[in-house]
């Protein structure tokens, strides 16, 4: 039961943090330009990589003294409950400034395994020491079975990615990111509470 908790909570807190990122922004560009399939997997492998890295980098953080560990992964999440709350008003131009920044760097054309390299390529240096990298090496250096955060985090990823595959533009026209960046903010002061909490007792 706790394995699954686990796994959940990772899923939990990475989710509403890319929903509105430039994840989210850099698959839809990437699904303008390619075939949707090959998109989805070379973003999906490359946050597997990441997510790995992330889950090393926690377990090796997690062999230091627990007390200050948990308290420091309990300031990293009310840190990005901070970025979330100061973010979410220009949500919106700032998913704009980021799809004309994508668009700019994608070459249209590619089919196959070459659509699939640059979709990898593209998130894979995209992505190094965002929230969500953050918030799974916290996860497991406070604590959490790294194999159930890895199954968490990487879902998470691949299901905002497969969203932007399949419903990106949808989304954008009917979903505000400024609420969504509201709920990651406040999903990410509960996890800071809890954690906290728990270095605690």
């Amino acid at each position: 039961m706790d394995w699954w908790l686990s796994a959940v909570t990772a899923f939990a807190a990475i989710a509403p943090v890319e929903l509105p990122d430039k994840t989210f922004v850099a698959t839809l560009v990437l699904t303008t330009r390619y075939r949707p399939l090959p998109v989805w997997l070379g973003v999906a492998s490359a946050f597997a990589v990441h997510s790995t890295v992330a889950v090393a980098a926690g377990g090796l953080v997690g062999l230091l003294p627990p007390l200050p560990v948990r308290l420091a992964a309990a300031g990293l999440f009310a840190a990005g409950a901070v970025v979330m709350l100061r973010t979410a008003r220009r949500a919106g131009a700032e998913e704009r400034e980021q799809e004309q920044e994508y668009a700019e760097q994608i070459r249209p054309n590619r089919r196959g395994w070459a659509a699939y390299g640059a979709s990898f390529l593209l998130l894979f240096t995209a992505e190094w020491g965002d929230l969500s990298q953050l918030f799974t090496m916290g996860l497991v250096a406070s604590g959490e079975p790294p194999v159930a955060v890895f199954v968490g985090a990487w879902g998470a990823l691949a299901v905002v990615s497969g969203a932007a595959v399949l419903v990106g533009r949808w989304v954008v026209r009917k979903v505000r990111l400024s609420i969504v960046r509201y709920v990651a903010a406040v999903v990410c002061a509960g996890l800071a509470i809890l954690t906290a909490g728990s270095a605690l007792q």
